[in-house]
């Protein structure tokens, strides 16, 4: 008799990385039911988009809802899961300066009712999209798990801290393994309209300025969407421990300045600058320490930014 497939739960699975990630877990056999509530953050047609070399697959399941409709819940989803991957957030972290409340609301009560269900419904892996962001305002480079204190500067970073440490209660009282992922910078095919190599890429092409904030000296640890993908699908299968914490960065930073220029050799045309200063919330640099991941995910990032930036070119140019 053969063995039934796992069934995973995917939160935000037609979003950017969760797109990505669905496609890999229906590659490796897996049964995926995704929800996705289609936050006007950004057009819903992008996101049907993403996911549509997959959406009539046997073995995908999409329900439009949102996670902080706590009955909703358990009245779309009656399935028995083996792993809730929960991606689904309100993103970015200029909005929610803007709005703070609705940041609060979705990813910390949203994560609540989450952990409530994976408790009630005896699921015991749950890994977490957490953020570099949480880190803030760190001069200890590179950033490791084990820096105790962190200085959040946007309420978006304060929401990440929240999941993480309500997640470390859950491992504590109902031993629901939970694994916490730190992303750092994820880029790629499909990456958010309003993230900036996408951005940035589009008003190069149309001939319009690009939003240059600062001296174009910040940096960041931009990680290539396939190598992020390889270490949530490492974190699914984790067991070692209860509750863990992992970066899942590059190990090496890019800057504003060699960003655009990268943009500008692989497109071949020059950008419009339109200087701007410092917006509150940035963060002077971002750094990852990944030899955690390394020793107990595999965890291994294997492209190139220029690569990585290769392939987002010939992804947007068919769109």
């Amino acid at each position: 008799m053969a063995e039934k497939k796992k069934h995973i739960l995917v939160t935000g699975g037609a979003g950017f990385i969760g797109s990505h990630l669905v496609e890999k877990l229906l590659e490796n056999n897996y049964s995926v039911t995704t929800i996705d509530n289609f936050d006007p953050f950004y057009a819903k047609e992008v996101k049907l988009k993403n996911i549509s070399s997959f959406h009539n697959h046997p073995s995908f399941k999409l329900v439009e809802m949102d996670i902080v409709d706590a009955d909703a819940l358990y009245k779309n989803l009656t399935d028995e899961y083996d792993a809730i991957i929960h991606l689904a957030a309100k993103a970015g972290v200029r909005p929610s300066i803007e709005n703070p409340v609705a940041y609060q609301d979705v990813n910390v009560k949203g994560t609540h009712n989450l952990l409530e269900f994976a408790k009630n419904k005896k699921i015991q892996q749950f890994v977490f999209s957490s953020s570099s962001s949480v880190y803030g305002v760190n001069k200890n480079y590179p950033w490791r798990e084990t820096d105790s204190v962190l200085n959040p500067i946007s309420p978006y970073a304060s929401t990440k801290i929240s999941g993480e440490l309500l997640g470390h209660v859950y491992a504590h009282l109902y031993n629901i393994r939970f694994i916490a992922l730190r992303f750092f910078t994820v880029f790629g095919p499909r990456q958010r309209p309003d993230l900036a190599i996408h951005l940035f890429s589009k008003k190069i092409l149309n001939d319009q300025p690009i939003p240059f904030f600062g001296d174009g000296s910040t940096r960041r640890d931009y990680t290539y969407v396939a190598d992020t993908v390889q270490g949530i699908y490492s974190a699914l299968h984790y067991t070692r421990s209860n509750f863990e914490v992992f970066n899942l960065g590059n190990h090496q930073t890019v800057s504003l300045s060699e960003m655009i220029a990268t943009i500008e050799e692989v497109f071949g045309k020059k950008a419009i600058i339109n200087r701007l200063p410092e917006q509150p919330g940035d963060v002077p640099i971002t750094y990852a320490d990944i030899s955690k991941a390394q020793q107990l995910l595999g965890y291994s990032p294997k492209t190139p930014f220029r690569e990585g930036i290769i392939q987002f070119k010939n992804w947007l140019l068919a769109q």
